[in-house]
């Protein structure tokens, strides 16, 4: 698509344009300027405004976040592209306002940190993706106004452990976990851990199809008993604060939820998010997203941006460790939906809140799948 190819790196436009200007050479091919940069923003993400008071506003918003893209991209530490995204009219206040879950960080019930099936000593795989394996990981979901990517999360969890113990596809009700939940917290945000006990005290989840997405709180009173269960959970645990138990649990027995600091997700764009000290702070936790594999950068792989500023600074020509994970924000977002971050540094909060749903297989059907490398 010849839209989505312009707004791919303008950061790298405008600023290849400062470089070449500074330099006195030819400067080539105009670069784009703010104004057509933020054209094409509101024709891809399809923006109106309501006054031209209000459009100069969202020009000035865009315009900070550009610079703020582009500050992160110089402090960024792994290969991260930050630039232009579906977030980038919005201040930093209104996207937390919009999208942040001040409830992930809340105190977690008593339950304890299991290590789960896999023993201590037993070897972690260099890489792992279920996204490869067949009807394991249902598609992106887009939250929208709605808080509720913990009820999100926890329906990608299931539906990925269901797949794996029975080798049956599930879609689950999203709606019938913001209409049940037992605080009542709806689209105003929740906890992970309220997501199962609700699943628990229902006897399960009816499917997506019966009992459909709205993106309200509460849109209808709980209605769990009008339909067939299409799965269940015996029980959830929480796992070590040890990325490389995380890591080993994953491998073994499927995708966990997890919960992080959203700070720097506003602008990212593609690659491994490592954030520089004092960045992402791992005690604010706001967001909740499906961990679903890790794996490692091939050596001497860049940012796109530098590869179009070749006066940039070079990176370091190593691999680095990355986590992969399932955001809800739509598949225009990020990595077709997904986004990578930093393995080993505990980054963005990674290792606070690493919890699971448990699916227990059938006797009479047991079996095992590998996580695909």
């Amino acid at each position: 698509m010849a839209l989505a190819v312009c707004l791919s790196c303008p950061l790298a436009l405008l600023v290849a344009g400062l470089v070449q200007g500074i330099g006195g050479q030819d400067p080539g091919p105009r670069p784009l300027e703010l104004k057509e940069v933020f054209t094409l923003f509101q024709i891809q993400y399809n923006r109106s405004y309501s006054n031209p008071a209000e459009h100069a506003r969202r020009l000035d918003i865009f315009a900070r976040n550009l610079a703020r893209a582009q500050q992160l991209q110089e402090d960024d530490l792994g290969t991260a592209e930050f630039g232009v995204t579906p977030f980038s009219d919005l201040t930093e206040e209104e996207f937390g306002q919009l999208y942040g879950n001040q409830r992930a960080a809340g105190r977690a019930p008593n339950v304890d940190r299991k290590v789960g099936s896999g023993e201590r000593g037993e070897s972690v795989p260099s890489t792992c993706d279920w996204r490869k394996a067949r009807n394991i990981i249902s598609s992106v979901r887009n939250q929208k106004s709605c808080k509720c990517c913990w009820a999100m999360a926890a329906a990608g969890n299931i539906e990925a452990l269901w797949a794996i113990k029975h080798k049956m596809s599930v879609e689950v009700s999203v709606q019938e976990l913001l209409d049940c939940d037992r605080c009542g917290n709806g689209c105003s945000g929740g906890y992970i851990w309220d997501a199962f006990i609700t699943v628990m005290n229902n006897s399960g989840l009816a499917s997506e199809r019966d009992y459909p997405f709205r993106g309200e709180a509460r849109a209808h009173k709980c209605q769990a008993e009008k339909y067939k269960k299409v799965a269940w959970i015996q029980d959830f645990i929480m796992l070590p604060e040890n990325e490389q138990g995380m890591a080993r649990y994953l491998a073994t027995e499927g995708p966990i939820t997890v919960s992080i600091n959203m700070q720097l997700l506003q602008n990212y764009k593609n690659g491994v998010i490592r954030p520089a000290p004092g960045t992402c702070d791992p005690q604010h936790v706001d967001h909740i997203v499906l961990l679903v594999g890790f794996g490692k950068t091939k050596s001497g792989e860049r940012r796109q941006t530098e590869a179009v500023l070749s006066q940039s600074k070079p990176r370091p020509r190593h691999s680095t460790p990355y986590w992969i994970l399932k955001n809800s924000w739509g598949a225009q977002w990020g990595e077709e939906g997904y986004f990578r971050l930093h393995r080993g540094s505990n980054a963005c909060g990674i290792t606070r809140y690493p919890l699971t749903a448990l699916v227990d297989t059938p006797v009479k059907k047991r079996h095992t799948i590998s996580c695909p490398p």
